[in-house]
């Protein structure tokens, strides 16, 4: 259409949302689908966070709030990186969005010019390379390989900034892989940005809860102290606390920058829903005891989906130190022929095929930025994924 954007053109629907949508369609359709593309935790919402929301309907709290945040819920943001990260900030250095990926998108469109590069390691969440397009800046991609668990190293960050980049973005347990980068990991790559005072850090911590196998969550304004102030610390309430359909996210950050987001959202939503806001205040200073919880079932579904696609042929997967996903290699599946009659030369074909033919629907690995691999959530029931990886199992099987 001539009337669109050229910066439109630059960029491409999500891929996670539209396999989704498409299993829903299927679904509606009387097909027999088992959705794992979706990112989002089957747990209920807490109780008492449920109820925080209710009250707040109830005692009226449905009008217009300040543009990013209620004062309660930056004082429950501030008193949560405290608690959880040692990190102090003030009201003033926090950022309510409606969801973590708006929290980003304000920070990308307040800071980035044309020519501004960002560095992203890969596999990346889909979202991070369009949204810098979106914003006029250049992503840059490094690429994390199955032999390192998906992880980039310091020798690859140096080499990978220039004069023009700007943003780093880090994600840590990350998405699409689950790999965690342990306090020392990640202090190798803090050691080279301290080196570059011209590039900025963008966290991304949404799975910092997820954490299993005694793996310790850390965030890099907390390993090297020097950063703080170049350093925008991203959260939210959507995975640890199964609130993504409330959409709140949240960072924390320099004054200066918090401000720039802050009018970018005054121009585009506005304030994040009210009810939503009084309800993460109860999420963040509430009972937190259900997270270990949640966590029990995840490290469980995590060992069995791990365990049964390392025994379909052609099929690595490693196993994640966090979130709930895991990222199988498929490299012994390309220049396949599946039992359907579809021929494998990458993996957005695999996923393709494994959805027409075994109704499992997964996220290919081109999406995220490395291929050929999938993407599975694990954030379904126990008898789903398994169901799931027997029918995934048999597909591999079947490829001649």
């Amino acid at each position: 259409m001539p009337f669109l954007s050229e910066t439109l053109s630059r960029v491409k629907p999500s891929p996670t949302i539209a396999v989704t949508n498409k299993a829903r369609e299927l679904k509606a359709a009387g097909k027999d689908v088992i959705g794992l593309g979706a990112g989002e935790p089957d747990f209920d919402t807490p109780e008492n966070v449920k109820a925080a929301g209710i009250r707040a309907i109830e005692e009226g709290k449905t009008k217009y709030t300040a543009v990013d945040g209620i004062p309660e819920l930056k004082e429950a943001i501030c008193a949560k990186f405290r608690r959880d990260n040692g990190l102090d900030y003030t009201p003033a250095q926090v950022s309510v969005s409606g969801g973590g990926k708006q929290v980003l998108y304000n920070a990308l469109m307040a800071t980035l010019n044309a020519g501004d590069e960002v560095i992203i390691p890969a596999p990346y969440w889909v979202s991070y390379p369009d949204m810098v397009l979106l914003a006029g800046g250049t992503p840059v991609a490094i690429e994390g390989r199955l032999e390192t668990a998906f992880k980039i190293t310091a020798e690859q960050l140096e080499a990978a900034i220039t004069d023009r980049t700007k943003w780093f973005i880090f994600n840590s347990p990350s998405n699409p892989t689950g790999a965690g980068y342990s306090r020392d990991e990640l202090k190798a790559l803090t050691d080279v940005l301290m080196r570059h005072p011209h590039v900025w850090v963008m966290s991304d911590d949404m799975y910092e809860h997820l954490a299993f196998d005694g793996f310790e969550f850390c965030t890099p304004a907390e390993v090297e102290p020097g950063l703080y102030e170049r350093t925008l610390t991203v959260n939210g309430v959507s995975k640890a606390y199964a609130m993504t359909g409330w959409r709140i996210g949240y960072a924390a950050g320099p004054v200066d920058l918090i401000a720039a987001m802050r009018k970018v959202q005054s121009q585009s939503t506005s304030n994040p829903c009210s009810i939503s806001q009084y309800a993460a205040v109860e999420a963040l200073n509430g009972p937190q005891d259900f997270i270990a919880a949640n966590n029990e079932a995840f490290v469980r579904r995590r060992n069995l989906v791990v365990k049964m696609l390392n025994e379909a042929p052609g099929l690595t997967c490693p196993t994640p130190e966090g979130a709930f996903y895991v990222y199988p290699d498929i490299s012994g599946c390309i220049g396949k022929t599946s039992a359907g009659g579809a021929k494998i030369t990458n993996d957005e074909e695999f996923a393709t095929a494994l959805l027409e033919e075994t109704g499992v629907a997964v996220v290919f690995g081109a999406a995220f930025g490395l291929s050929p691999n999938f993407r599975v959530s694990y954030a379904t029931s126990d008898a789903a994924l398994e169901d799931a990886c027997t029918r995934i199992r048999a597909f591999c099987e079947g490829l001649r």
